[in-house]
C-alpha cells in the first residue's frame, strides 16, 4: 500500500505544479473573482478526471491516434477563445471586486471541459499513472484506491494554495491585477497554439 500512495504523493505534486492550461485558467479565474468564487475549481482535476481514467484505462488503448489529434485542435481552438475573452474583459474590469467575492461561482464548466479536452491527462492516465493503477488494483483493490486517492489529495491541497496565494496578488491596485489577468490569458492562448500545433502536425504526419 505504502508504495502506491507514495506514488500517488509524488504524481499528484508533479500535476499541480507543472503549468498547464487548467492552471493558467484557475489563476485567470482568481484574478477576476478572488478565492471565494474560486476555491471550488481546485476540485475539477476530480470531476473531469474520473471519466478520464475510465477511458483510458479500459478504452484508449484501442482508439486511433486521430481521436488525440482532434482533442488538440478542439481544445486549442477552445483556449484560444478564452483568452480572447479574458483580454476584452480586462477593458471592463471594476474598480471594486468585493461584491463579486460571494456570488455563485460560473467558471466551474469552463475548467471541466478545459481539462476533458486537454490531452495531457489522457496522456498521463494512458502512459504512466494507468498501467501502475491497473497493476495496483490486480493486486489488491486498495492498492489502485489508495494511489487514485492519494494523487487527488495533494492535487486539490496545492490547488488550492496556489488559489489562495494568487488572490492575495489580487488585492493589489487594478492596475497591475489587469497586467496578471492579461498575463494569465496569454498562458492561456500560448497553450492553445501549442495544443493547434500539435493538433495540425499530428494530422500532416499521421
Amino acid at each position: 500500500m505504502i508504495p502506491y500512495i507514495l506514488q500517488g504523493i509524488v504524481f499528484g505534486f508533479a500535476a499541480a505544479v507543472q503549468p498547464g492550461p487548467l492552471q493558467a485558467y484557475i489563476i485567470l479565474q482568481t484574478l477576476k473573482h478572488g478565492w471565494r468564487r474560486t476555491i471550488v475549481l481546485a476540485i475539477v482535476p476530480l470531476l473531469s478526471d474520473m471519466p478520464i481514467i475510465a477511458v483510458v484505462v479500459f478504452v484508449l488503448a484501442a482508439i486511433p491516434n486521430l481521436w488525440v489529434i482532434a482533442l488538440r485542435v478542439i481544445g486549442g481552438a477552445f483556449l484560444l477563445h478564452l483568452a480572447a475573452s479574458a483580454v476584452r474583459s480586462v477593458r471592463n474590469a471594476p474598480e471594486e471586486t468585493d461584491a463579486t467575492e460571494g456570488a455563485q461561482p460560473r467558471g466551474l464548466p469552463q475548467a471541466v471541459l478545459i481539462n476533458l479536452l486537454n490531452p495531457n491527462p489522457y496522456l498521463f492516465w494512458g502512459l504512466v499513472t494507468g498501467p501502475i493503477l491497473i497493476v495496483g488494483w490486480k493486486q489488491n483493490p486498495a492498492f489502485g484506491i489508495g494511489l487514485i486517492a492519494a494523487f487527488y489529495l495533494v492535487l486539490i491541497f496545492f490547488n488550492a494554495v496556489i488559489i489562495l496565494v494568487v488572490s492575495s496578488a489580487r488585492r493589489l491596485n487594478l492596475r497591475f491585477r489587469r497586467l496578471l489577468v492579461i498575463l494569465s490569458a496569454g498562458g492561456l492562448a500560448v497553450f492553445g497554439v501549442y495544443q493547434l500545433w500539435m493538433g495540425i502536425a499530428g494530422l500532416f504526419h499521421g
